[in-house]
């Protein structure tokens, strides 16, 4: 898959957002703008921000994203955006990526009110994705860099899943974007 630009993230969000989110009642591109805007509503930084917004482009760049939900498989969704998306932007973008279905692996495991707040098709997600871990992994995760916003980037995405949700366009969110794809060139 060749490196995009940042034209090419948005073409992809814009043209392909209004795939379904699973079996949620939102589509991608509303899933993607409510977590970006609650990310940005908390005060969070431009990165975050951007991995809110674009933690799960990898539903939409991998063409058989559609029939691994209904094969009951996990696609790895979260490796394969991030690894699309890896020339533009650095680890604090690609990071919280990565690390978002690690992060619901994670909450299940220390927090024993989480599970409830999941939708079905977030549960039934948790089970491909490998369930809770165990005490030892829950440990490893929340020391390793970035977790911590990996986390918080989950809470956002659990949330934002509302169909009547007003959010900002796409176009409110491209100067972060190459905000954070230029510092990442510059570092």
């Amino acid at each position: 898959m060749n490196a995009p630009t940042i034209e090419a993230v948005i073409r992809v969000v814009d043209d392909q957002g209004e795939r379904s989110y699973g079996r949620e009642a939102v589509s991608q591109r509303q899933h993607a703008l409510q977590c970006a805007a609650l990310a940005q509503q908390k005060g969070a930084s431009p990165a975050l921000v951007v991995a809110s917004l674009l933690h799960d482009v990898g539903h939409l760049v991998d063409p058989d994203g559609d029939a691994a939900d209904d094969e009951d498989r996990d696609a790895r969704h979260e490796a394969l955006g991030a690894s699309w998306i890896s020339d533009l932007f650095g680890d604090d973008v690609l990071m919280p990526i990565r690390l978002h279905v690690a992060a619901k692996r994670y909450l299940t495991a220390v927090d024993a009110s989480y599970m409830a707040t999941l939708s079905p098709q977030s549960v039934r997600s948790l089970e491909l994705q490998g369930g809770p871990f165990t005490e030892a992994e829950a440990a490893r995760f929340i020391a390793a860099p970035h977790a911590r916003d990996a986390v918080q980037l989950r809470r956002w995405d659990d949330l934002a899943k509302d169909p009547d949700a007003v959010t900002p366009d796409l176009g409110h969110f491209v100067p972060l974007l190459e905000a954070c794809a230029t510092k990442a060139r510059k570092a």
